[in-house]
């Protein structure tokens, strides 16, 4: 399984350009450490947009779900830095889905990150992932070194003590790590958008992200 345990929190978020500069200085210096180094989570991976929106785009992997409802990780949310409150009071068009991560499938992570949002109808979860299960297979696939089916929990997604307003907590999203540009796109058409749009669901959204960088608890153990 190419993701970390089986829990996952999304973020996606728009930032003014004159406050560009100092958001990522604040998430590359503060906020991903904060967070990797709460018990539970495992690890973090930043990314900026390719193609899509919003322009950024943060992946957390956690041992379990249960750790993105524990005690630890909600006094981070309750008692943010000051540093913190500053930025996330300046985001726009965020998203935050905490997740399960239901099916993980191939060997490794790339550098180039696929990403498709989709809401399932109401009653026919389980049409939709019989719907996904054939398409969420990467081998034989150039380019495509691994698949991913991540499935928000509404009840601790959405927004939160830190965060006023959030969009994405009953959105399923699909991930495709790959090499390049070009095979992301070309298995995001042939399997999961406009008329290759896997039902029942409706398609929210679908970009490509560049990795910025990845953080892991054993990069911040010994600090």
């Amino acid at each position: 399984m190419p993701l970390a345990g089986k829990g996952m929190l999304l973020t996606s978020m728009d930032i003014d350009p004159a406050d560009e500069a100092d958001f990522n200085r604040w998430y590359d210096r503060e906020h991903l450490e904060e967070r990797v180094a709460i018990e539970g989570f495992i690890e973090a991976r930043r990314y900026v947009a390719h193609i899509g929106s919003p322009k950024y785009l943060c992946l957390y992997s956690t041992q379990a779900i249960e750790v993105l409802d524990s005690p630890a990780y909600r006094d981070k949310l309750a008692h943010p830095t000051a540093w913190s409150a500053k930025t996330m009071a300046r985001f726009k068009n965020m998203i935050r889905a905490v997740a399960r991560i239901t099916v993980s499938n191939g060997t490794g992570r790339g550098a180039v990150l696929g990403i498709v949002r989709l809401r399932p109808q109401e009653g026919r979860t389980d049409e939709l992932r019989t719907s996904l299960q054939s398409r969420l297979d990467p081998k034989d696939l150039d380019g495509i070194i691994s698949i991913h089916l991540i499935e928000s929990d509404a009840r601790l997604s959405g927004p939160t003590a830190e965060l006023a307003t959030a969009a994405g907590a009953a959105d399923w999203f699909v991930l495709i790590d790959g090499t390049s540009v070009g095979a992301i796109a070309s298995l995001q058409a042939a399997r999961f958008t406009g008329n290759a749009a896997p039902m029942p669901a409706t398609q929210i959204s679908s970009g490509i992200y560049d990795l910025m960088w990845d953080l892991a608890k054993s990069d911040i153990a010994s600090t």
